[in-house]
């Protein structure tokens, strides 16, 4: 198994414990804002303390950082916070189904704006694959329900939240490549510390501004809300790591495995029958994951 492919399903699998915590601290007393900026603020140290640790072992020096490589991690960490909100957004709304089923388009975003923005094109085998697992990930979300409008403020927040997350992808992917030639692991852990830095500046001023108080409401509840940034961290510490090895079109797409774990996490832990339909999904993105593998693992 090829190493981007392994840090991919790490990744996913990090998340889906991530997602169990968040689940079971929904009483921690916390806006959405808090509970997205606790994962940031508490992430943000341990990347860098782990990114200072590695360039002591490995005696590679700190490289400069061009405007280029903050350029990519300011892209994609603004890309991933407006998309979180987004999706969060579409909760309160009617026919959320339908708008949750459009952020799935995520993976085909991401593949253009690769090409687009990066020069890496995907190939027809790898956008079959994308097709298959996008079909899989709509029937577990549920997909549009019967009657519901497939237009819409559901539809086009998650429409933009699923670009916003392709472009945080491709903003991450651009800025491993822009440390190269550092080694992958160097790379996607001072990216990493990049985007948690910039992210917790940013998510910072905007409670400031926004939700006063409810950073030091964050604060009180470290003890509860510090698991959710180490296994946020641990989680994009994987995805970093296979964006700096692999086209994040396809790491993207292998990273569906999210949704099966978070599937199966939800069957195991809170005893949430699995439809026949959902059955189905996940078969469809199991396979989806293996032609990837199997074409360019």
């Amino acid at each position: 198994m090829s190493l981007w492919v392994a840090f991919t399903f790490a990744a996913a699998a990090m998340q889906t414990v991530r997602f169990v915590l968040q689940k079971q601290l929904r009483g921690a007393g916390l806006s959405t804002g808090g509970a997205t900026f606790s994962r940031f603020l508490f992430a943000a140290p341990m990347a860098l303390l782990l990114a200072a640790g590695a360039l002591a072992v490995t005696g590679e020096h700190m490289p400069g950082l061009s405007g280029r490589f903050w350029a990519f991690v300011t892209m994609g960490g603004i890309g991933q916070i407006i998309a979180t909100f987004l999706t969060v957004a579409l909760f309160s709304l009617r026919n959320f189904a339908v708008g949750i089923a459009f952020t799935k388009t995520e993976t085909a975003q991401v593949a253009l704006f690769s090409a687009v923005i990066l020069g890496e094109a995907v190939s027809p085998t790898g956008w079959a694959a994308i097709a298959i697992g996008f079909a899989g990930v709509i029937l577990l979300s549920g997909g549009p329900g019967s009657g519901a409008r497939l237009w819409g403020r559901p539809a086009i927040y998650g429409l933009l939240a699923g670009g916003l997350f392709g472009i945080s992808a491709v903003g991450y992917r651009g800025a491993t490549t822009e440390l190269l030639p550092l080694p992958f692991m160097l790379r996607a852990l001072i990216a990493l510390s990049a985007a948690t830095a910039v992210q917790t500046l940013l998510m910072g001023l905007w409670l400031i501004w926004r939700e006063p108080g409810e950073i030091t409401r964050v604060l009180a509840r470290r003890r509860v809300t510090i698991w959710v940034g180490i296994t946020g961290m641990l989680g994009s510490l994987g995805w970093f790591s296979a964006f700096a090895l692999q086209n994040a079109a396809y790491v993207r797409a292998l990273g569906q495995t999210e949704i099966v774990f978070t599937m199966i996490a939800s069957a195991v832990f809170f005893h949430e029958r699995l439809a026949w339909r959902e059955a189905g999904g996940i078969a469809l993105v199991v396979i989806s994951v293996m032609a990837i593998v199997l074409g360019f693992g």
